[in-house]
This record gives structure tokens, sequence and C-alpha cells, in this order.
């Protein structure tokens, strides 16, 4: 028995109910830490209705996945946590088979399971890191296998290691960060495993954001900026930053345009990238 040495920590940001009711009924002998991002009292009463939460966080504002991550994280009271979306199913048995290989395979600092999508299909977590620039390609019938990255959907750590190579860089926001905690891993001469017995299915939800004006700039913005992050933590950031900084008169003269047409949705996507740019510009003086 597992459950009473792993903390299941979920992370929600406007999440439909059914989505995350989904989710929790497959962990109710697991302590589970939920932390919304969107400060949703209603969804928070509703769910511990019918669930028994040993922590339920409401965020005043949406501090972002690594922020919330570190947080949960420092709430937590048992070795071990499984960081899990709420758009992702996995059994018991399948939690239990990654702390088996975790303990398993020498010099492993995470597991993480196989994804499936809704069709029973193999679906995409583990393969290269960003940098090194190869084919995203979905592994299928591998068995247990040492990846570059995994997303960081369904990934199960011991406490004290992450908090010995520093948390989540809470400077990502959303994008990248699975890029860089696992690049850190390897630094670290430590493995990531996806481990094949232990299957999930992964629904690959989409930016909760209702509002379609601040789903744009939000996108654009967080993408755009971690990208150029992410590059510059590892030193290639040059071309891109270059690339973009080339554009940036362009991007300019069709924000100004797009106002005075009023396409608005237009203005907010070139606006997004002006300031992102600005403040990784900002980040390098």
């Amino acid at each position: 028995m597992i459950q009473k040495n792993l903390t299941i920590l979920i992370i929600l940001y406007q999440e439909n109910i059914d989505v995350v009711k989904k989710c929790l009924d497959q962990l109710k002998s697991f302590k589970v830490i939920i932390i919304d991002n969107a400060n949703d009292a209603n969804l928070k009463n509703k769910l511990i209705e019918d669930y028994n939460i040993q922590k339920y966080i409401l965020n005043k504002r949406n501090i972002g996945f690594a922020r919330a991550a570190n947080q949960g994280i420092l709430e937590c009271d048992t070795e071990y946590m499984f960081l899990l979306g709420a758009d992702c199913i996995i059994s018991c048995e399948d939690i239990e088979k990654l702390m088996s290989a975790k303990k398993k395979y020498k010099n492993c600092f995470l597991t993480s399971p196989t994804f499936y999508n809704s069709k029973g299909e193999y679906d995409y977590n583990g393969g290269p890191l960003y940098e090194e620039n190869l084919p995203i390609n979905v592994l299928e019938n591998f068995g247990d296998v040492c990846v570059s990255t995994v997303l960081t959907t369904a990934i199960l750590f011991k406490i004290e290691d992450i908090k010995n190579i520093g948390l989540f860089d809470e400077e990502f926001f959303l994008y990248f960060l699975d890029f860089d905690m696992c690049r850190r891993i390897r630094n670290e001469k430590q493995a990531v495993i996806q481990v094949f017995d232990s299957k999930a299915i992964h629904t690959h939800g989409t930016l909760k954001i209702k509002n379609k004006f601040k789903k744009i700039f939000f996108r654009n913005y967080y993408f755009v900026y971690e990208e150029l992050y992410y590059l510059y933590k590892v030193n290639l950031h040059y071309e891109k930053y270059d690339e973009l900084k080339k554009k940036m008169s362009n991007y300019l003269f069709k924000l100004i345009l797009n106002l005075i047409i009023l396409r608005l949705d237009k203005f907010i996507y070139y606006l997004a990238k002006i300031l992102a740019f600005k403040r990784f510009k900002n980040l390098l003086k």
C-alpha cells in the first residue's frame, strides 16, 4: 500500500467539474491536494462534498503552473508526490506501478505513465528536449524507457529530490517548464523514466481561459516569453531573439493598424508578442 506515503497534487484553472470528478473518482484512497488558480469557491464546495480532499487551496489570482506546483509541494507531508493534471485519468494500480519503477531503477528521479487518448491509441508523453530539435514521435511498445523529457501532466517523484534541485522555476508560467525540469534532472545525472505498463488516459485539455481576447494574449505572451527564457537558460536564445527583434517594427505597425480598423483579436495578438519580447529584453539588461 503506497497511499500513506504518497500525495496527489492537482492544479486547476477554470476546469469543468465533470472532468475533475472523472480524475478524482480514481483517487479516493489517496491524500489529495488541490490548488485552484481560478479561485473558484463554488467548485471547491461541490468537490469537498463528494471527495476527501486533504487540502484545497484557492489562490486569489492565477499564479501560474510552476508556482502553484511549488506551493503544493511545500504543503506535502508525505515522502512522495504524484503531480497530476485534471485532464488525466489513472488508476491506483497504475500509480503503484510508477512507484515500483521509481524504486526499481537506479538514479531514477521521476516516473511517468504511458499515455493513451480516448480512442485507446498511444499518445505522446516522453520525448526529446526542446533544444535537441528532434522529431516528436509517440513511443509504442517500447517497454520502460529513459527519456529526455516527459509532460508534467503526470509525474511521480520524491519530495526531497525535487527540493534538492530547487523546485520548479517560477519564471515559467505554463510553457516549457517540463523541458526545464527534465533538463535539470539530466544535468544531475538522474533519469526520467516513462513506464510502459502504467497506463493513463490523457485528454490533452486546452487552454481553459473563457474570454477570447484574454486567451489570445495569454497563449502568445507566455509562449513567446517562456520559449526565449528557456533558450536563454541553455544559452541558445540568440537566433530566436534576433529573429523576433527584426520583426518588432512590423509587429508595431500591425498593432496600430489593427487597432484603427478594430480587429481586436489581431491587435491583442501583436500586443502580446511585443510585450513578451520587451520583457525578455529587460531580462537581458
